[in-house]
């Protein structure tokens, strides 16, 4: 229990059974899904620092650096960036974010905050400007215990397996550390070939690019595409002999075409570092797209596609601050027509490897939900994934609505649930959340007459999303 004082501050709102709202939805958490580990078969947490066991100073190192979720809060309530990622000090970017706290009521920032202080610190009060500095000197003074360390942290939120997200010129040397110790939990890389694909937009960052790659892959200059390609399936084997079983792509859109000629034409251009033309560039990226495709179903590996996302909106910003500081938002693609082509390309000669999808903006919820279920094939329960809520849908509204939209189109029993895509290693009561929203969905339908009174089948159809399925599902 926090030492905190509660005499200027309110207790928190969190007790056992937050969220769960029947007495159904409240014995299939605390029965079915709260003790199950933990699998993050995507995140962005840094490997160095699981690898180095990191101690963090204080909590604003632990907590705001990197995040862009409470930038974007701290901003829209009138912060100055110096707050942000400017030079405040840590107890000031604190300060500001503990002040804006209670104006995030409704986001579900108010809920990661206070279960995160929960979980972590015991600390069971509410953080506002009043609460603030006790609350960040208990933090602070807890995180120099070991406990409070990396690697402890992990352990202590029963996280049994982490897929990290990694590019194909990554060295894997903190993998290699991470795997050689006594840590007890699979820190596993994920074969994210973004760069690879959307670097022809830029040919003298493309050029860099493929001379690093061409240093990991036996020095031999890539000079075309079929190097390029042989060059990316040699970092595939890397990955896959680190214990590497997914690949993943953070794409606008899926794109469709097939001309290898156009493909080619893009690649010989860039090398010149000249622009190619929108057609062949958009060629390239989707016959590379494609090949990539085929190796994650030779090795029986698992594709994730992250669709929809319209980044660096904000030209100044991204300027001055760089990408990843807070300034993307849902994009209106059209997903379905090269979805469909692209899947059925590669079912077509079965070579469609196990595939999530992530969609980004909610109105395409039902066609990726549909989609899925084009190419099931019967080799293994829910081969096709629609995958849980993503970044703006990452919260209760997002999580439910893609439960309710999978559960209508196909088999939420054997859906493979939550995952952090998180840089925090505060971020694992999210899987709380999400376990709680999830039981509380089905005891709700429980209660109302619409599923039977069958607690023992319930609950282990909530297990299995827990957990179980994760793991069967990835081969963990």
């Amino acid at each position: 229990m926090s030492n905190v004082s509660t005499s200027t501050v309110q207790k928190t709102f969190i007790d056992e059974d937050f969220l769960l709202k029947s007495e159904s939805a409240k014995r299939l958490y605390h029965d079915y899904a709260k003790d199950m580990p933990i699998i993050d078969y995507h995140c962005h947490l840094p490997p160095d620092q699981i690898a180095a066991d990191k101690q963090f100073d204080n909590l604003t190192q632990i907590w705001l650096y990197g995040d862009h979720y409470k930038w974007r809060a701290m901003r829209a309530n009138g912060i100055n960036e110096r707050y942000c990622t400017g030079d405040a000090s840590d107890w000031e970017k604190f300060q500001q974010w503990a002040a804006t706290v209670p104006y995030t009521m409704r986001n579900p920032l108010y809920h990661w905050t206070h279960l995160e202080l929960l979980r972590y610190f015991d600390i069971d009060i509410l953080l506002n400007a009043d609460s603030a500095q006790e609350i960040y000197e208990e933090c602070s003074a807890k995180l120099k215990r070991p406990e409070f360390r990396v690697q402890a942290l992990l352990k202590k939120m029963n996280v049994k397996v982490i897929c990290t997200t990694d590019d194909p010129n990554d060295t894997l040397e903190y993998h290699k550390r991470i795997a050689a110790s006594e840590l007890g939990i699979d820190v596993l890389p994920t074969f994210r070939p973004d760069k690879a694909m959307l670097l022809i937009d830029e040919p003298e960052a493309f050029i860099s690019y493929l001379s690093v790659l061409a240093s990991l892959t036996g020095g031999q200059s890539i000079e075309s595409y079929e190097a390029l390609l042989g060059a990316l399936e040699k970092r595939h084997d890397f990955f896959a002999a680190m214990g590497g079983k997914l690949s993943d792509h953070g794409l606008s859109h899926i794109y469709a075409s097939l001309d290898r000629e156009a493909a080619a034409r893009a690649m010989a251009k860039s090398l010149r570092g000249e622009l190619a033309s929108e057609s062949d560039r958009t060629a390239f990226k989707s016959v590379l797209l494609h090949d990539l495709a085929k190796m994650d179903h030779a090795k029986g590996w698992t594709q994730q596609f992250h669709l929809g996302a319209l980044r660096n909106n904000n030209a100044r910003a991204l300027r001055e601050l760089g990408p990843d500081t807070g300034w993307d938002s849902i994009g209106d693609y059209s997903q379905a027509e090269n979805l469909s082509s692209f899947l059925n390309t590669l079912d077509s000669t079965n070579q469609l490897a196990k595939t999530i999808l992530y969609n980004l903006n909610p109105a395409d919820n039902e066609v990726l939900a549909t989609m899925t279920g084009n190419y099931n094939d019967g080799t293994i329960a829910g081969k096709m994934q629609f995958g849980s809520g993503w970044w703006f849908l990452d919260q209760k509204d997002g999580m439910e609505k893609q439960m309710n939209t999978l559960s209508n189109m196909g088999l939420l029993s054997r859906f493979v649930g939550m995952l952090t895509d998180s840089r925090s290693f505060l971020s694992y009561p999210r899987h709380e959340y999400f376990r709680r929203i999830l039981c509380n969905l089905i005891g709700n339908d429980i209660e109302s007459g619409e599923l039977p009174n069958d607690i023992p089948w319930l609950g282990k159809m909530v297990s299995d999303i827990s957990y179980n399925n994760a793991k069967d599902y990835f081969g963990f």
